[in-house]
């Protein structure tokens, strides 16, 4: 289930019921609900219902949420089946599956395990990125990934920063969402390949360079640090709107060399001047 947090909410087997925070109405989802919705929407990729386990919780709790979340899995798979979503020579919509069961190897297995005999198109892996250290978070895909087809895409939810996909990358994930570009780009936070910076500091008053100087998006091209900094500064939405379409031009760059450093085989090294590079910056006093 996408967090909700503070939100009125019951979880059942049947599905979730929830409360608005905007007029107080009350929601319920099912699995079969859900599917409907997305078929309505047609995006390529569609997720099943699930619910992401709070961390920390105890053993019990996380194995309970991850297999009702397989079965709510199966349920979408066959609604979607049912309603002609299986077209010849592949799916029409690709509705892909959420591995669950916290930081536990042996939940994280059996998840994967069964989503997997389920034959989903793709597979994702959920419920991560939510409060855990990072050592914990690469074992678990590492569970994962050994287990999800190598032939059908894997998805890690909710992650992160460039080297937290750089580790994911290593590990056999290939997509990634995550709202750190948009949300941090609110706050004044702009990526670079050395590091973030927060544009919000007094000293880019006076700075009339680009963002980053090798940049070549819009943004870098046409505006200084400065005149970024002006805009936070004076509360004008120009400025958040700035930083975010640089931080996503940023990460699409990023993955743009990810993809190849595969396609010709230098992932590796590629990977390990990143890392360096960013640990420079940190390790001079830089924003991140």
């Amino acid at each position: 289930m996408p967090r909700c947090a503070g939100l009125s909410r019951k979880i059942s087997e049947e599905g979730v019921r929830f409360q608005s925070h905007i007029d107080g109405s009350m929601h319920h989802f099912t699995p079969e609900s859900v599917a409907a919705i997305e078929r309505n929407l047609g995006p390529d990729i569609a997720m099943v219902l699930d619910e992401c386990a709070p961390f920390p919780c105890p053993h019990d709790y996380a194995r309970e949420s991850m297999q009702r979340t397989t079965r709510w899995a199966a349920r979408a798979l066959a609604d979607q089946a049912a309603h002609g979503c299986l077209a010849t020579g592949g799916w029409e919509q690709a509705l892909f599956a959420i591995v669950q069961g916290s930081v536990y190897r042996d939940l994280r297995l059996e998840s994967a395990r069964e989503l997997v005999d389920l034959g989903f198109p793709g597979y994702a892996i959920g419920g991560l990125a939510v409060g855990e250290e990072a050592g914990p978070r690469r074992e678990c895909i590492e569970w994962v990934t050994d287990l999800l087809p190598a032939e059908k895409p894997r998805y890690l939810m909710g992650v992160g920063t460039p080297v937290d996909i750089l580790d994911a990358v290593e590990r056999g994930v290939d997509m990634f969402d995550c709202v750190l570009p948009t949300r941090n780009a609110r706050n004044a936070q702009a990526y670079t390949p050395d590091g973030s910076v927060n544009l919000r500091n007094a000293r880019f008053r006076s700075d009339f360079g680009p963002i980053d100087d090798h940049c070549p998006c819009p943004v870098c091209a046409r505006h200084s640090r400065a005149y970024v900094r002006h805009l936070f500064a004076a509360k004008e939405m120009l400025g958040p709107t700035l930083v975010t379409l640089h931080n996503l031009w940023f990460y699409s760059g990023l993955m743009q060399a990810v993809r190849a450093s595969i396609t010709e085989d230098r992932f590796a090294a590629f990977a390990r001047t990143y890392r360096e590079r960013y640990d420079a910056a940190s390790r001079g006093g830089g924003d991140e």
